[in-house]
């Protein structure tokens, strides 16, 4: 494989998503009294599930140009579109944070609370998060789809084209689960609509069955490798 070199790509891409982080900040006001600070303190819990978020998507961006260090005219569209989500839904991402957690914690005390919304609302409200997070994941598989196109030119071995796919089939089961929470939020009846954000939760079961499933491939291809010398 090619070696990796940090490049203006990735340093765009950081400063985009440093903005995006920049944009969740709860306050840029130091709290001038006990109820402005306790005001502070109520936004916490949203911003920190934004952030974690956020450095969660970072962490693929990154984990993907450290291994395949693709420069080409179509990487940096691909680039682009995702930067795009990811910029666009920040604010999108925190209201459905903020109205989360504000059924859970008592109402703020120097700023207006978060409007509760009607089920039609809800279920509108989910299917934008949704449709993002399907929009978002799919465009991390066009990355990888990309790479696998450039195998040849990046060096890719056996093993590394398997990761590769694996990547991309990684990818496509967050989609999956994105998907199945934006039809549930679009088609389900109102009065269990609320069900459509809990559906993510899929994601770990999803993921567990899906990385069973790739050892499982990996561990067969390295059998057929090594040769009947490996029995």
């Amino acid at each position: 494989m090619l070696p990796h070199h940090s490049t203006r790509l990735e340093a765009f891409s950081d400063a985009a998503f440093a903005f995006a982080l920049t944009l969740l900040v709860v306050s840029l006001d130091v709290p001038r009294s006990y109820d402005a600070l306790m005001d502070l303190v109520y936004g916490f819990p949203s911003f920190a599930c934004c952030f974690a978020l956020l450095v969660w998507i970072w962490s693929e961006h990154a984990s993907f140009f450290r291994t395949y260090p693709l420069e080409d005219a179509l990487t940096i569209t691909i680039n682009s579109l995702l930067l795009f989500v990811v910029l666009f839904y920040v604010y999108p991402l925190k209201f459905m944070f903020d109205s989360m957690f504000a059924m859970m914690l008592p109402p703020p005390v120097t700023r207006p609370p978060v409007e509760p919304m009607a089920f039609w609302q809800l279920g509108n409200a989910s299917a934008v998060y949704a449709f993002g997070f399907v929009v978002l994941f799919l465009v991390f598989a066009l990355l990888y789809l990309r790479a696998y196109r450039k195998r040849e030119e990046l060096g890719l071995g056996d093993l590394d084209v398997f990761d590769l796919k694996s990547a991309i089939g990684h990818h496509l089961v967050s989609a999956s689960v994105g998907a199945l929470a934006m039809v549930w939020a679009l088609a389900s009846p109102l009065r269990v609509v609320f069900i459509s954000p809990m559906l993510f939760a899929l994601m770990g079961p999803a993921h567990v069955w899906w990385g069973r499933r790739r050892d499982t491939g990996r561990k067969a291809l390295e059998l057929e490798r090594a040769g009947p010398s490996s029995t």
